[in-house]
């Protein structure tokens, strides 16, 4: 109770934080002998929150270092290569909403609300590693909100109760400065305002939300690096791969497939098209996964280290299928272990009946 009285809080604050009702709040602030009349911003708040936890050793660098922990990727393994697996953080560039990198993102896993004078900008996730990552970047934009919410997945026999987390904010109109909708011919045209370093920031927000990189051997077992953006079929982003792929080529001269399976749609980048879009957009790559191997499949490609430190370090990347995977539908407990600052705004929402 005193440390919430020097933060500054509010009772309301303090009543949703901890659960309690107004009677059993007072019956505590009596026994303690406390006067809990101060009123601070949520922003303000978390600042403070976080000013205490670095002073107990936390930082941005120690949450990442969790994060991959919790996913059981060995960071010290990889720096002793020269590849630094927090180099994704570093979001400070990204508090400019006009970055074309937001354009990208929107066009994948941003989902983007209008309320009368106001914008909400949100990101979901049940996966540990997103979890993460989200949070880091809409925090760059401003104090988030989160909320907790119990969701149905039939496929996932493995997991109990899955929750995804919610993370928003809200925003005046006119700071979203890109269309919250737009077509084919719309998105086209805004592409070709961009200079070929803002086509590729904006390729990567979209790989960071859509996309994928990974590495598959061919018949002889020969490594070969991939690339993948994926829509779903029968949707707006299905025509928006068609203006990709052909800017793509057009721009850079890297070829890409549009390949379609049962349920979705791909557009693909193999072997050498891959590693020369990946040395394009880099250096815009804020997905800490897809960032980690985009710097591991560079490594090897310009011999920096073998093979068999690569499929070492690949390994650990990797998802498991068919089985529990600590990566996928643990989102909560990466984020209560990593980044210990985070308040729930909502609660915990929509719970399944028994």
């Amino acid at each position: 109770m005193r440390i919430l009285r020097d933060l500054g809080v509010s009772r309301n604050w303090v009543k949703d934080t901890l659960g309690v009702d107004t009677k059993r709040l007072n019956n505590w602030l009596i026994r303690c002998g406390i006067d809990l009349k101060g009123r601070a911003k949520r922003s303000e708040v978390v600042k403070r929150i976080e000013d205490l936890l670095r002073r107990l050793g936390w930082s941005e660098v120690k949450m990442c270092e969790e994060m991959f922990r919790f996913i059981n990727i060995n960071v010290d393994e990889f720096r002793k290569r020269g590849i630094e697996p927090c180099s994704w953080l570093g979001l400070e560039s990204l508090r400019d909403l006009r970055r074309p990198y937001w354009l990208g993102l929107k066009d994948s896993d941003l989902v983007i609300g209008k309320y009368k004078m106001k914008v909400k900008l949100t990101l979901k996730t049940t996966n540990a590693i997103d979890a993460i990552f989200f949070l880091t970047l809409l925090n760059a934009v401003k104090a988030l909100s989160l909320e907790i919410v119990w969701i149905k997945m039939p496929a996932a026999k493995y997991v109990y109760m899955p929750i995804a987390l919610s993370y928003y904010v809200y925003l005046d109109i006119d700071k979203w400065p890109w269309p919250i909708e737009l077509s084919a011919y719309e998105l086209e045209k805004t592409l070709n305002g961009f200079s070929d370093e803002g086509f590729a920031e904006y390729i990567a927000g979209k790989i960071d939300g859509d996309g994928s990189i990974l590495v598959s051997k061919d018949k002889e077992g020969c490594l070969r690096a991939i690339v993948r953006i994926t829509a779903c079929k029968g949707c707006p982003k299905r025509t928006n791969l068609d203006v990709l792929k052909e800017m793509i080529a057009r721009r850079f001269g890297i070829i890409g497939h549009i390949n379609p399976t049962a349920e979705k749609i791909n557009l693909v980048f193999n072997g050498e098209s891959a590693i020369r879009l990946l040395r394009r957009i880099m250096k815009y790559i804020h997905h800490p996964l897809r960032r980690l191997r985009a710097e591991l499949i560079l490594a090897y490609y310009e011999g920096r280290i073998d093979r068999g430190t690569f499929e070492k370090l690949y390994k650990m990347t990797e998802y498991e299928y068919g089985g529990p995977d600590v990566k996928r539908n643990n989102a909560l407990e990466a984020t209560i272990q990593a980044a210990p600052q985070t308040r729930t705004h909502g609660g915990i929402k929509h719970k399944p009946k028994n």
